[in-house]
């Protein structure tokens, strides 16, 4: 638990995120040693529904989760399997209940993460989908193992609404909804800064202060990437550099070898024309 405490605590941001998931961890610690003590388990439910736009750590947590689940006993192996609605459901009648299984199956003792679970919703289906099919398989399912399955289910926040309303029993089998903020223009500046340092690259003078400008200047919608563009970004400057650091060679005519500090500062103009690349893409 001390380790998947030191990795909730480096993620960049998320601070409401993880004050709910270190009440997860505080209280599932208690129920680890009341068992020690050979008292009864409170029947909680641990099922949760995580509520944030594409790319706000929704996927990392859950694995911390899964991997707390784990440490605790509270699940025999801890392990993450993620699916979404390709995963679930099927093209024909008696298809879905069989790959809903599969998945559940390939789950037991972990936690089955589904994201962009509203797309199961029976409200946003044609007359031939078996989305609801799905939830009625994995709502049985759910209840069968109760004791080896955990599920978080992930998605936009209006849609997942729509996707918790749609059948009687869903939302009441979720014990908690964490909300996932958008990150703020320094938290995705230091994204990516980390993003640089991992990749053992360094930003030159004046990247920080292009970052800052790159990613206030960002049309913030519901469909706005944030780390997944961060990520994007930081690529794509890498590009950008390798063509400059190649033209600048042509240009000298010489043959020499870059040296460290070349193949490794990542410039403002870099950023700033990688920039130009997403915001065309």
């Amino acid at each position: 638990l001390s380790q998947i405490r030191a990795d909730l605590d480096a993620l960049i941001g998320l601070e409401a995120v993880k004050e709910q998931v270190r009440t997860i961890i505080a209280f599932l610690e208690m129920q680890a040693q009341r068992r020690a003590h050979g008292l009864a388990d409170v029947a909680v439910s641990q099922h949760l529904v995580f509520l944030g736009n594409p790319g706000t750590g929704k996927t990392t947590v859950a694995r911390l989760v899964a991997e707390t689940y784990g440490s605790v006993g509270l699940l025999k192996s801890g392990h993450l399997v993620e699916v979404d609605r390709a995963g679930l459901v099927g093209q024909y009648v008696g298809h879905t209940a069989a790959k809903t299984q599969r998945a559940v199956h390939k789950a037991l003792d972990g936690v089955l993460f589904i994201d962009e679970a509203y797309a199961l919703s029976p409200a946003r289906a044609s007359g031939h989908d078996f989305g609801a099919e799905a939830i009625e398989t994995l709502l049985k399912r759910m209840e069968d193992h109760r004791d080896r399955l955990i599920v978080i289910v992930a998605g936009y926040p209006k849609l997942m609404n729509e996707f918790l309303n749609s059948n009687p029993g869903l939302r009441s089998r979720f014990a908690r909804e964490i909300s996932f903020d958008d990150y703020l223009t320094d938290e995705l500046v230091a994204i990516t800064a980390k993003l640089v340092s991992d990749a053992q690259y360094r930003l030159g003078e004046g990247s920080h202060r292009a970052l800052t400008t790159i990613f206030e200047e960002m049309r913030r919608t519901d469909r706005f990437g944030n780390a997944r563009v961060a990520r994007t970004l930081f690529e794509q400057a890498i590009n950008v550099m390798a063509v400059r650091l190649s033209q600048s060679q042509s240009q000298s005519q010489s043959a020499a070898t870059l040296d460290r500090a070349q193949l490794s500062t990542l410039e403002a103009v870099d950023f700033l024309e990688a920039a130009i690349r997403v915001r065309g893409a």
